[in-house]
């Protein structure tokens, strides 16, 4: 089956609601190809469509009845909190967020302000040490509300995992032949485990690079590769020809934290000021640090997943 027509097949099997607008352009980028050394550059401009958490969130969200009320959890800049609330709201439901600070930037403050006013209610933790502590306010005022329903930190889950598949399979209708490599930033790890298990159904060569911007215990390798293989049991049994080999799961994480979550690296701050001399602007925590990382001399693709508030 190619690309198209399973894209519509599990669209139709699995999700009910369309949150955003499909397919992201993929947009060719020479300026910056020579600015960073490679030999072709493409964005794949999930921004344009509200970031790419709301990839996941269409299938997180689905089928939920009526009253339910989200509680999910991230750190102040967290554009997955603030995408949940956004799109909870607006299907009608409602959302409780707990949070654990993160350092303040243009891009944090801005995710923060805009979550404060689309959530019900905000728990704010002193710290990431007192941050279960939030998440049981949250869930406990939650529970006060209506039906309680949790989704989990970055929207990590594999049937959010599936929406990102999607993006994906929408590459071969955007792109003569496949790319060297895709970079994408690696936080939860689910728009990560997507596209890898969306290049190994397409059965392309290329190199999945992820630059991991979180602590290691949540970004990592195995946690990605779980992420897709949970993805590929829930699209299994939506299509039986649905088949990629454990063994096409080849994912390569490479550093990019730097001091910590959410604080500005010397490359990322670089690589920032790189992007927005051609017109791109990223986010500290996640773009700019992916972006850093960009492979000379090849044919690249960037996952570009930040939309400013």
């Amino acid at each position: 089956m190619n690309a198209a027509a399973l894209a519509s097949k599990i669209r139709s099997a699995l999700v009910q609601c369309s949150l955003g607008a499909w397919p992201t352009p993929l947009d060719a980028a020479p300026g910056l190809a020579r600015a960073t050394g490679a030999s072709e550059l493409w964005l794949k401009r999930e921004d344009l469509s509200g970031g790419n958490k709301v990839r996941g969130l269409e299938f997180l969200l689905a089928a939920a009845r009526p009253g339910t009320v989200f509680v999910t959890i991230g750190g102040t800049g967290s554009s997955h909190c603030l995408s949940t609330a956004t799109h909870a709201r607006r299907l009608g439901f409602r959302i409780v967020v707990a949070q654990f600070p993160q350092p303040d930037t243009d891009a944090s403050r801005a995710v923060a302000e805009a979550t404060a006013r689309a959530a019900d209610l905000v728990v704010q933790a002193r710290s990431q040490l007192t941050l279960p502590w939030a998440v049981l306010r949250a869930l406990a005022h939650a529970r006060r509300l209506g039906a309680a329903r949790w989704i989990p930190g970055g929207g990590a889950h594999p049937r959010a995992v599936v929406g990102h598949v999607l993006a994906a399979l929408e590459l071969p209708a955007q792109i003569a032949e496949p790319p060297d490599a895709i970079v994408v930033p690696l936080g939860t790890g689910g728009t990560a485990a997507g596209i890898l298990l969306g290049v190994a159904y397409l059965g392309w060569p290329t190199r999945v690079v992820a630059v991991r911007v979180a602590p290691r215990i949540v970004a990592n390798r195995w946690r990605t590769t779980r992420l897709a293989l949970g993805a590929a049991r829930i699209l299994e049994a939506a299509d039986r020809q649905f088949r990629v080999p454990h063994s096409a799961l080849r994912i390569e994480v490479v550093d990019g934290l730097g001091a910590g979550y959410g604080h500005p690296s010397p490359a990322g701050e670089r690589a920032r000021l790189t992007a927005a001399a051609h017109g791109l602007r990223l986010d500290p925590t996640y773009g700019a640090k992916a972006f850093a990382e960009i492979p000379a001399k090849q044919r690249v693709i960037f996952w570009h997943t930040f939309a400013w508030p």
